[in-house]
């Protein structure tokens, strides 16, 4: 069974950090492109950070550039989301996800609350 498991979100004041981790299992971890997306409140899923399969590359939203770190241990088939100076603005659900050009899996989703 394929399951990616999100965990590490939560409530956390302007300006603060905050981790995000996702527990892979059930396909092939390092041939897969690993992301984190967000959904925030009447607007659209959008990707805020990836790492490419077999390139390693990263990529980030402009609005997190800077601010957030995605990072993958192959040894536990972990991905991580490192969230600093965080804004209002990055309240949102956070999904896990995992793709090749055959499939994709998804999370379920973990709030993240930034709030005063």
């Amino acid at each position: 069974q394929v399951q990616l498991v999100e965990s590490g979100g939560g409530l956390v004041q302007p300006g603060g950090s905050l981790t995000l981790s996702c527990a892979a299992s059930g396909f092939t971890f390092g041939d897969y492109t690993m992301a984190w997306y967000r959904q925030a409140p009447e607007k659209e899923r959008e990707l805020v950070a990836e790492y490419i399969a077999f390139s390693h590359y990263t990529n980030y939203a402009d609005s997190v550039k800077g601010r957030f770190i995605i990072s993958r241990d192959y040894g536990s088939n972990m991905v991580f989301l490192f969230m600093n100076s965080l804004k209002t603005e990055d309240t949102a659900v956070y999904y896990c996800n995992a793709r090749r050009s055959t499939s994709a899996f998804w999370g379920q989703g973990i709030q993240v609350t930034v709030s005063s």
